[in-house]
């Protein structure tokens, strides 16, 4: 995918992601470092742009086993946690860049859960490459790319890595 892909790509999400929730209140978007936080600043940028509101936003830092690498170090932990609003009766939307085994999508779980009681948690990824080990699915998908486990999605933004773009890579 090209700059202008994404782009178009995190624009249709945001309107779906308003027309799931019935609009935006108690909406608030947690970005998983590190490309889920870009990803979900600019999602927020086209709820609030579309919506005409605001949306809370937060992080997770969950300390990554790398999953799609060959070798596996553990199970992904939360290293910190950045909530600048009540978790409880808020629909909280977590946001990554790619979705895997569903691991990290877990351990962002537990992290809300140790918050606060949302009233509902939800999943946004820019790319489902599938090979779940856990039966967790995204709400909000941007792009499904089948894979095999030796190949690499590389999702890139401009805030982190210079220009903005989608590649698929074998190792």
């Amino acid at each position: 995918m090209e700059q202008v892909a994404v782009e178009r790509t995190l624009t249709r999400m945001a309107h779906q992601i308003i027309e799931h929730n019935c609009g935006t209140d108690h909406l608030c978007l947690v970005g998983i470092k590190t490309r889920g936080v870009p990803m979900s600043e600019r999602l927020a940028k086209n709820i609030e742009q579309i919506s005409n509101g605001t949306i809370c936003r937060g992080t997770l830092d969950i300390t990554l086993y790398r999953d799609d690498l060959t070798t596996y170090y553990g199970e992904p932990k939360v290293s910190s946690v950045d909530f600048p609003f009540e978790v409880t009766g808020k629909t909280i939307i977590l946001v990554d860049d790619v979705i895997f085994t569903g691991r990290t999508a877990r351990a962002g779980m537990d992290a809300v859960f140790s918050a606060g009681r949302a009233s509902k948690i939800q999943l946004a990824v820019l790319i489902d490459r599938g090979h779940r080990e856990l039966p967790i699915r995204p709400d909000f998908v941007g792009k499904s790319i089948p894979t095999s486990r030796k190949e690499i999605v590389k999702v890139q933004f401009s805030e982190t890595d210079g220009k903005t773009g989608v590649s698929l890579f074998s190792i």
